[in-house]
């Protein structure tokens, strides 16, 4: 009955086909693409570092306080967690499929947030990251200096500052990665025999420290309440951040009572040098840094390659003279061959069954009805594709190629 409701409607049914061809057409180009469907579980990961505290403290006073406060989110699964005695706390928790990553990493952020209360001060100055976890690497590329004029300390710092935030603002870029980092840092290195006799303790030059390298409200002068005939107001600022080695140096760890002061470069030196050397890369023989992308779950990986590649090109014209980068692997080399031989597969496919129905009908015009409907079905499949949230991976791609023979039979 319900195919008889068509045959008698011909050009009712040459609508419907053509709004299913359209449909199909409007949604390929907005469909992710990948190699695989994605079937990892959304992750949210909270890290943060107490500097100088054991796996223990960080463990009592950072990772347990957090764990308890993001413990019990909506759709959680299960949390894991880890303290290094490099002082980093790292915690992953694992979501359900179903559960929006976005709304997940939102929700951890407020649970952190309520929690940071209960942090030390040194883990709230340096701050807590919570980022989506994503193993979707499109690409991985080395920097480095052919000459070795740059240290990787310089390249690490050049890549955060110049290179990291453009990249991340690149359609369907989840995170930009920075391996072997090496952040500048002002290193103090203290003398523990200069320090004893002057009775000083590193507690003590960490005190100085945070009372004297701070940027402070100065005021005004001229501010109201003023006297009559008044004609200025200037706001005073007060530069209290210090940048050099030398002025480091400078700060004030106590006075004598002969009223001699003792600072800094009494008892050590002060270096800029690189906050973390947890890390080395070699990428061809030379000292580099590796840059890595990831993308996020529901943006074409070819795509976002093609950009990401484009816009690191341009990037890397502005380099200093005798640094350059050069790709290390790409994902999407995979995705592009294997979409490409189901592709292939596929056309074939179409072609084989096409074949075969002339070779038995020995009739084109029998022939031209089932074969227009494989278009027709194959194309208006991705529209489908799109409402239901899947991919144009490997598998979808094999499952529209077995389907070919199914829509010839029920046509």
């Amino acid at each position: 009955m319900f195919v008889d409701f068509f045959i008698r409607r011909p050009v009712f049914a040459t609508v419907c086909a053509l709004l299913i061809v359209l449909a199909g057409a409007v949604c390929i180009p907005t469909l992710p693409i990948a190699q695989f469907p994605n079937l990892a579980p959304p992750q949210v990961s909270v890290s943060s570092a107490y500097t100088g505290a054991s796996a223990q403290t960080v463990e009592a006073a950072v990772t347990q306080p957090l764990e308890q406060q993001i413990n019990g989110a909506e759709g959680m699964q299960y949390i894991t967690s880890s303290s290094s005695n490099d002082g980093v706390s790292s915690i992953t928790a694992t979501f359900d499929l179903n559960r929006d990553p976005d709304l997940a990493a939102v929700d951890i952020q407020n649970r952190v947030n309520t929690a940071q209360g209960r942090l030390p001060n040194a883990v709230k100055t340096t701050g807590i990251t919570i980022t989506r976890a994503s193993n979707n690497f499109v690409f991985g590329a080395g920097v480095f200096s052919p000459d070795g004029r740059y240290t990787p300390l310089f390249m690490s710092n050049y890549l955060d500052v110049y290179v990291r935030d453009t990249l991340k603002r690149v359609p369907g870029v989840a995170d930009v990665f920075i391996f072997g980092e090496r952040r500048y840092s002002m290193r103090m290195w203290l003398d523990p025999e200069r320090m004893a006799s002057r009775s000083l303790t590193a507690t003590d030059v960490v005190s100085a420290l945070q009372e004297q390298n701070v940027e402070v409200a100065a005021g005004q002068v001229g501010q109201p309440p003023i006297q009559a005939g008044q004609a200025f107001q200037i706001s005073v600022r007060a530069i209290g951040r210090l940048t050099s080695p030398a002025q480091f140096e400078n700060i004030i760890l106590k006075s004598n009572p002969d009223g001699t002061l003792v600072r800094v470069k009494d008892v050590g030196h002060a270096e800029l040098g690189a906050e973390d050397y947890g890390s080395d890369l070699q990428f061809n023989g030379h000292e580099a840094v590796g840059i890595g992308i990831t993308q996020l779950s529901n943006a074409n990986a070819l795509e976002v390659d093609r950009k990401a590649i484009a816009e690191l090109n341009r990037l890397a014209k502005r380099f200093p003279p005798g640094m350059t980068y050069q790709l290390a692997f790409d994902t999407t080399d995979a995705v592009g061959e294997s979409i490409r031989d189901v592709l292939s597969t596929l056309g074939e496919a179409i072609l084989l069954v096409i074949l075969v129905i002339f070779l038995f009908l020995e009739d084109w015009r029998s022939t031209i009805i089932p074969s227009v409907t494989i278009p027709v079905s194959l194309i208006g499949t991705f529209a489908f594709v799109k409402l239901l949230g899947f991919s144009v991976n490997t598998l979808t791609l094999f499952g529209i190629t077995l389907a070919t023979g199914l829509v010839v039979d029920d046509a």
